[in-house]
C-alpha cells in the first residue's frame, strides 16, 4: 500500500485502486501512526474516493530528516578516496566497522524537495553527488511504519577537503529530495530489493547504478535504534539509510542534470538539478 501527500489531503494506492481523501487530521498525525497499515486499510474499505490523476507533493510535514553514511563498503571507500588528501580517511574506515553508525542531521522539510521538483548543488562546491537512498518513515515512537525514495544531495569537495565540513556539504537550500510516496508495509523490504540510480544530460545518459539492500551493512532497525537514543521526535521522523551506488571521481553534477531513481515497491523519484 501507498500513500502520497497531495494539497489538500493525500491518495492511497492499494493494488490498482486510487482513493483520495481530504485529511481528517493532519499529515503529521497520519504518518505518525504506529498502527499505519491497518488504519489506512480501514480508512479505505469504509470512505474510499476515486481519483484519476494527482501531484504528488513531498511526503513530508513537521519531520526532521536525518541522514546515516557508510552504510555500503563502496560508500566506505569512495570516502575514503575523497578524504585521504585531508588525512580523514582512517575516520570512515573506522565507523564502517565500528558499533556506532555514521548519523547526522540532513534537512527540514522547507530544504526538502519533491517529486518534479528542481533541488540544488552549492556554488562554493566543484565535485557534487546524488546518493540515492533508502528513507525509512518512522514514527515517534521509533517503529518504522513506512519507507519512501530519497536523494541525498552531496558536495563531495566540500566533505572531501576536511571531515569537519560535513554539515555544510550536506545540509543547504534544496538539498534533500524525497517521495514520491511512502510505501507502508506490515513487513520489512527483502535483502533482495532493488535500487537503482540514472543519470541524464540533455539526451546522454552519463550515469547508471544499481545495489540492493543486502549490500547495506547495517539493518534499518538499528540505525533507528541508535537516532533514537537520547533524540525525540515529536512528529515522527525521516531517516535516509546511506548509498550503496557511488558516481566515479570524474562525475560531477551540473545544472540541468535529470535524476531517476528507483526502489522496487516504492517507485521512481524523478527530479533535476536546478540553477
Amino acid at each position: 500500500m501507498k500513500i502520497y501527500r497531495i494539497n489538500g489531503g493525500f491518495v492511497v494506492e492499494k493494488g490498482s485502486s486510487f482513493y483520495q481523501f481530504t485529511n481528517p487530521s493532519t499529515w503529521d498525525e497520519i504518518i505518525n501512526r504506529d498502527d499505519l497499515y491497518d488504519y489506512l486499510d480501514q480508512l479505505i474499505s469504509t470512505e474510499p474516493k476515486g481519483v484519476n490523476d494527482f501531484l504528488p507533493l513531498a511526503p513530508i510535514g513537521n519531520q526532521e530528516v536525518w541522514a546515516a553514511g557508510v552504510t555500503y563498503f563502496s560508500s566506505r571507500l569512495a570516502r575514503m578516496e575523497e578524504s585521504k588528501d585531508a588525512g580523514g580517511g582512517d575516520f570512515y574506515s573506522r565507523v564502517y566497522g565500528a558499533d556506532r553508525p555514521e548519523i547526522f542531521f540532513k534537512a527540514t522539510a522547507p530544504r526538502t524537495v519533491g517529486p518534479g521538483q528542481d533541488f540544488r548543488i552549492r556554488e562554493d562546491s566543484t565535485w557534487d553527488v546524488p546518493e540515492p537512498e533508502l528513507t525509512l518513515c518512522v514514527t515517534s515512537n521509533g517503529k518504522i511504519v513506512g519507507y519512501t525514495i530519497g536523494n541525498d544531495v552531496s558536495s563531495r569537495s566540500i566533505e572531501g577537503e576536511n571531515p569537519l565540513y560535513l554539515p555544510q556539504a550536506k545540509t543547504f537550500d534544496g538539498c534533500a529530495c524525497l517521495g514520491p510516496c511512502i510505501y507502508v508495509t506490515e513487513k520489512p523490504l527483502p535483502e533482495d530489493t532493488s535500487i537503482a540510480m540514472k543519470i541524464s544530460r540533455g539526451s546522454e545518459v552519463v550515469f547508471e547504478g544499481e545495489t540492493t539492500l543486502r549490500e547495506m551493512k547495517r539493518k534499518p532497525q538499528e540505525l533507528v535504534d541508535y537516532l533514537f537514543r537520547e533524540t525525540s521526535f515529536p512528529h515522527g521522523v525521516f531517516l535516509m539509510t546511506g548509498t550503496g551506488i557511488v558516481p566515479g571521481t570524474d562525475f560531477t553534477l551540473r545544472v540541468g542534470d535529470i535524476v531517476d531513481i528507483s526502489i522496487d515497491s516504492i517507485g521512481t523519484l524523478t527530479n533535476a538539478v536546478g540553477a
